[in-house]
């Protein structure tokens, strides 16, 4: 049988990122699925894409502003994802922790390390972009925070970050998430049915 897998263009400052991981577990299952967590900067795929966060792209459109949220609320709702809060701090700037996902990628623990931070940025609240508050948080959770967070500051794990984020908007990404199979691109969790039809062709 041929081993399939699913990419995830992913960046923690993402909600419906962490959305997304919180289901896709189901769908890895069902359809045999592999997943390839690719840490890319949503800032950068913004500015080189001229896209726009929701809340700024529709700000002068409250009544679509209002139903994304409602969209979002209902994608909580069917899902049981009760954990999920609005990170008081947010936007978040992601950079340290998004370069800590290159790190941890590097040493084999890309899984646990996303599962934590997530946690971390949409159901504990904390600022994670504050050093201090990482360090605190990775030590507290089984990593070395100090020395993820120096690793994280080397020139290669910065040049391989800024890599994955051009090559990701060569490809076509614009957003966060967006799913891989082969080469065909999906945007968005609502584009999960999508994804797992894809899977399954």
């Amino acid at each position: 049988m041929v081993s399939k897998s699913l990419e995830l263009i992913f960046d923690f400052g993402s909600p419906n990122a962490y959305l997304t991981l919180k289901v896709l577990p189901e769908l890895l299952e069902r359809t045999g699925a592999d997943l390839i967590i690719t840490p890319c900067l949503l800032g950068g795929i913004f500015k080189a894409t001229g896209n726009k966060a929701p809340m700024i792209q529709y700000a002068e459109a409250p009544a679509k502003l209002a139903y994304e949220n409602l969209e979002m609320r209902r994608f909580i709702a069917r899902h049981g994802l009760t954990k999920f809060r609005l990170n008081p701090h947010f936007p978040v700037n992601t950079l340290t922790i998004m370069r800590g996902a290159v790190v941890a990628g590097d040493e084999g623990n890309l899984d646990d390390y996303v599962d934590a931070v997530n946690r971390a940025m949409w159901e504990d609240g904390l600022k994670m972009d504050d050093p201090e508050v990482i360090a605190t948080f990775l030590s507290a959770n089984g990593f070395d925070g100090p020395a993820l967070l120096a690793r994280a500051q080397e020139p290669e794990i910065k040049a391989r970050l800024v890599a994955n984020t051009e090559a990701a908007v060569a490809r076509g990404v614009f957003g966060i998430p967006t799913f891989f199979v082969g080469d065909e691109m999906f945007f968005g969790k609502d584009r999960l049915d999508q994804v797992e039809e894809a899977l399954r062709d």
